[in-house]
Formats: C-alpha cells, sequence, structure tokens
C-alpha cells in the first residue's frame, strides 16, 4: 500500500478529497443531512445539561463538526456535544460561575479551549496510547454511574419542577428533588413519558428516523395547542445568527481552576472519541490513527472554545445514524455544520418553541444504552479484582461526582496493577508423565518433581517493583529442602528486564551459591539477555554452563539420578 504523504498525514481530508466523486456527495448529503436533523434538539439538549443556553450546543456542533471532518481519521465518527462532557462540564463550571450565566459561557467556553490544548499537546507527544491505562471495568463503572446521574438530573424537567434537582452527583440531586414532588405538573409528566415512549419505540421500529426532531416537533404542537399553550416550559428566545469566534478568557485563576477538569475531560473524550472511532474501523475494516484522533478532538474541542460552546466528543449512537444512513466519507460531518447553520440564521424562533421536557426525554433515553449491567456481570464473572475497581469506580461517580468518581477508577486500577505486577504468577513446575513438558505444579496434580531441583516459571518482566518479592519466593520456597542442588529459572514467558532485575538474579545466584545451590537459567529471550550481557553476568553463566535453551536442556544438563522423575521416562513419583 502507497505510504501517504506528509501533507496527507498532517491534513487527513486531502486524502478522501482527492477522487471525490457525485455519487459519494449524495450519499453524504443523505447522511448528513440525517446526522444534522439529529443534532439540533440533541446539541441543545446537552448545552441544557451542561447548564448553558441551549444555543451554545449548536454552536459547539457546528464548529466541531466542520474541524473533525478536517483533521479525523474516521469515516463515520460524529464530533459534537455528549451526554458525559456535558455533565463533566457542569461540574467543573457551575461552582465557579456563580449563577452569572455571561460568565459561566465563558468559563464553559475555556473549558473546552483547554482540554483541546491538552489534547493537541498530547497528540504531538504522540499519547494516544495511553488510553489503554483506563480499564475497561473502571470505563464501565463510570458510564453507567454517569448516565444514572444525568438520568436524575433531568428529571425536575420530565417532572415540570423548577429549579433544584440538577446536582452533579446522585445524592445531591435526588435529595433536592423529593421534597418537591408535589410540585409536579400533571401535564408535564404526561408529555415527559408520551416523549420517552415515543423515543424508544422509534429506536426500535425505526432506527434510522431522527426520533428526537420528531420527538420535540410532535411536543412542541401538543403543547400549543388551545388551553395547553404556557402550561409546558419551553426554551423561549434563542438567538438568531452564526456564532462569532471570540478568543476564551485566560485569566490565570481560571485557568488554574479549571485545569484539573479539563484533564478529565482530555481523558474522556478521547476515549469516548477513539472508541468509537474504533468500533466502526473494525466494521469496515479500516484503520484509524490514535494520535491523530486525538490531534483531531482536541481541535475540535478548541474551536467549540473559541466559539462560545462547550466541550465535545464522537458519539457512538451518532456515529451509528452516519454509518446506517450511507456515509461515505468526513464530508457528511461538514454537511451536517451546514445544516446547522441554516437553521441558526433561518428557524431560531421555531426552536425557542421546543419543550424542555422534550430535551430531557431525549437526554434520558440516550444515557439509557450506557448503563452497563451485562457488561457488569461478565465482570464479576471473570475476575474479582476487576470487579472492585468497577464497583469503587460507579460509588464515586455516584456519590461524589463524575470527575472525582474518574479519579477514583484510574486510582484503584493503578493499585490493582501494581498490586499484580510486585506480585507476578510465579509457578514452581514438574514434569508431564510421559512427555518433557514441564507444568505448574498447582494446576497439575501428576506433575513429576525431583527433590534435587526446583523448576520456576515466571510470567511477567523483572524490574524493580517486583524482583525482590521474586527472589524471596525461590527462597522461601527452598529453604527446608535439604536435598536441593539447583534451581532452574523458566524465563521463556518473562519478556524483558531492568537493571534491579539483573541485580536481583545476581544477589540471588550468590544467596543460593553459599546454599550449595546452582541457579540456572533456561529459555532467555533475546531482550532480557542483552540486558544480563550488558551487566556482565550472562557470559559468566554461560561459561559455568548454566544457560540452557529450555527447561528440558536444563534438566538434561544438571547430570540427575538416572532414576529421577524429571527425566523423561521416568514416570514416577519420588518416595
Amino acid at each position: 500500500m502507497k505510504a501517504p504523504s506528509a501533507a496527507s498525514s498532517a491534513l487527513p481530508f486531502l486524502r478522501w478529497l482527492r477522487g471525490y466523486d457525485r455519487s459519494q456527495l449524495a450519499a453524504d448529503a443523505r447522511a448528513g443531512a440525517t446526522v444534522g436533523v439529529l443534532l439540533i434538539p440533541q446539541s441543545m439538549a446537552y448545552a441544557a445539561l451542561a447548564g448553558l443556553p441551549p444555543i451554545t450546543g449548536l454552536y459547539a456542533a457546528l464548529a466541531s463538526l466542520i474541524v473533525y471532518a478536517l483533521l479525523g481519521t474516521s469515516n463515520y465518527s460524529s464530533v459534537a456535544p455528549v451526554a458525559i462532557d456535558s455533565l463533566l462540564v457542569a461540574a467543573a463550571v457551575a461552582p465557579l460561575a456563580g449563577g452569572d450565566e455571561t460568565r459561566y459561557v465563558a468559563l464553559a467556553g475555556l473549558l473546552a479551549a483547554l482540554t483541546g490544548a491538552l489534547q493537541l499537546g498530547a497528540g504531538a507527544l504522540r499519547l494516544g496510547a495511553l488510553v489503554s491505562f483506563i480499564s475497561v471495568p473502571v470505563i464501565s463503572g463510570f458510564t453507567t454511574a454517569a448516565a444514572l446521574t444525568i438520568a436524575a438530573s433531568q428529571l425536575k424537567d420530565l417532572l415540570g419542577i423548577t429549579g433544584g434537582g440538577g446536582s452533579t452527583n446522585l445524592l445531591a440531586t435526588l435529595s433536592g428533588l423529593v421534597p418537591r414532588l408535589g410540585e409536579t405538573k400533571p401535564l408535564t409528566l404526561v408529555v415527559g413519558v408520551g416523549a420517552v415512549g415515543a423515543l424508544l419505540l422509534l429506536r426500535r421500529v425505526a432506527p434510522r428516523a431522527p426520533g428526537p426532531l420528531i420527538v420535540v416537533t410532535a411536543a412542541a404542537l401538543v403543547v400549543l395547542l388551545p388551553g395547553l399553550s404556557g402550561n409546558v416550559a419551553v426554551l423561549g428566545e434563542v438567538p438568531a445568527g452564526l456564532p462569532v469566534p471570540v478568543l476564551p478568557s485566560l485569566a490565570l485563576s481560571d485557568v488554574q481552576a479549571l485545569l484539573p477538569s479539563a484533564a478529565a475531560l482530555a481523558l474522556v473524550s478521547y476515549l469516548e472519541s477513539i472508541s468509537t472511532a474504533t468500533a466502526f474501523a473494525r466494521r469496515t475494516r479500516t484503520r484509524v490513527n490514535p494520535n491523530g484522533e486525538l490531534v483531531a478532538v482536541g481541535a475540535a474541542n478548541l474551536a467549540a472554545g473559541f466559539v462560545r460552546g462547550f466541550s465535545v466528543a464522537a458519539g457512538f449512537s451518532r456515529g451509528a445514524v452516519n454509518f446506517g444512513a450511507g456515509a461515505r466519507t468526513p464530508m457528511s460531518g461538514v454537511l451536517a455544520a451546514a445544516l446547522i447553520a441554516v437553521a441558526l440564521v433561518t428557524i431560531t424562533p421555531l426552536l425557542a418553541l421546543m419543550p424542555k421536557v422534550a430535551l430531557a426525554a431525549i437526554i434520558i433515553v440516550a444515557v439509557a444504552s450506557l448503563v452497563d449491567v451485562r457488561g457488569a456481570i461478565a465482570i464479576a464473572r471473570v475476575r474479582r479484582s476487576d470487579l472492585v475497581a468497577l464497583a469503587a469506580t460507579f460509588l464515586a461517580t455516584l456519590l461524589l461526582g463524575a470527575a472525582q468518581g474518574l479519579g477514583v477508577g484510574v486510582a484503584v486500577s493503578l493499585v490493582v496493577f501494581l498490586r499484580q505486577s510486585v506480585r507476578p504468577h510465579f509457578p514452581e513446575l514438574g514434569r508431564l508423565p510421559g512427555t518433557a513438558r514441564f507444568r505448574n505444579l498447582d494446576r497439575h496434580d501428576d506433575a513429576l518433581t525431583d527433590p534435587a531441583v526446583a523448576l520456576f516459571r515466571l510470567d511477567a518482566p523483572l524490574y524493580f517493583a517486583n524482583s525482590r518479592s521474586v527472589a524471596d519466593t525461590i527462597t522461601e520456597a527452598t529453604a527446608e529442602r535439604t536435598a536441593l542442588r539447583a534451581v532452574v529459572l523458566d524465563a521463556s514467558s518473562t519478556p524483558w528486564i531492568d537493571y534491579t532485575g539483573s541485580e536481583a538474579i545476581s544477589e540471588l545466584d550468590g544467596e543460593l551459591r553459599e546454599a550449595g545451590v546452582q541457579l540456572h537459567l533456561a529459555a532467555v529471550r533475546g531482550p532480557v539477555a542483552d540486558v544480563l550481557a550488558r551487566a556482565g553476568y550472562l557470559e559468566r553463566l554461560r561459561a559455568e554452563g548454566r544457560v540452557h535453551s529450555d527447561v528440558a536442556a536444563a534438566v538434561a544438563a544438571l547430570g540427575l539420578d538416572p532414576d529421577s522423575p524429571l527425566r523423561p521416562g521416568r514416570d514416577v513419583r519420588p518416595r
């Protein structure tokens, strides 16, 4: 395959723009119109979730769609406002804004710009692969708890209750809402429940239909009926016209206050975006560039910040709509943005008639798919430590908030990782009867051993974090074996070693030698051999005949008694 030029690597749109034809344009136009129609009510709903004027959702979508189309590496991703990011925006900005809407909008724009700047910097440093440090259990626990928190925050609009119930953690939201349940407006509740039901029905029977637009339009018509007008809250005035780019305020105190939240948003929005892009790449057998995606999403966030928008990411459901509608290239995103631009110029008086309860219904239905009960059950079945990470993230997100929950999840994942790294899998081996294969004694009761030889296999790198525990394991396991004459370390599953690891082997060799026991190495991989050679240890071992191609060769070289169970053909256990 021809390597891409430097220009097309820096500007991915050059790849698909060359040879772009009418058939592609027609397909992209259909998909762009479908996504644009979906995005108009959806982005306004997510702006409301973020605590912002609904118009800012359209501004953010307009800018981010265009920028991602130029720089993104996925043909199907649709980068615009998403639910979880909107929740994080509200959690970060609300405490700083002090109820001042103008300052709230300015801080949200600054937060988006900071998020984008961090992502661009990480992309320039080629740190896209670092997202792998966030485990699936943490993601599952975070998204499930965030979805429940988001849904709870929309109950006030679903019930027609004015004010309250909009905190970014579940307990505070419910404690503010429950005492006011008596203020529920029956008509609003009926419209809301009907909107939720209609969205779920449309998703099932007509998944390609623009469900949010249909429901918002129907709800608006219902509340305009004689006798109902004024009884269901609507958005009210929506400014007309395209956004004017403006430099976000760069007050040092605001930057410092928002930087931790920007880091969390940078991580979450990239995680959402690369997951979405990768899912469609697998489906279409194409490839995405992780660092290219990081740069593209960062640029989209930066652009959103410069048009008084807020943080954005790729949404899987939007991507699915785009894919299902027949998108061929990122041009579909540009055309979706064009539709939003037309709406901003021509139909804002109609947008003002959108019922708030319909937007709440859109959000509730959208986040319902994020509740990952099936994934939690699978994780619980497979591994307990992963379930601990999931549960800790879930509870912290529910009780403390989204940003704090994500932080707890990452911290728990690191603790689990370090714990497993410090105590690696390090089984003692025996020979399987009738073979020259050596396997874990704990898993094979019939494996044969010899009191004169102890065989161990290290299934991990040997480095500063675990070298002491590995040496201690061998020392403790062999301390009471008076007949022991040799220890064989099978390094076939040890991919690398550091200086501390090489020193640990040298020290272990000395300790065993004092006890009259020889240390032998078997199946040493190239990277491990290189470090041991540079440490000046490998050549001495080789000169003494203590480095072997595999465990069987090591056993053969030890000069064991002819009746030793470790010798192939001697399939009896020692008495």
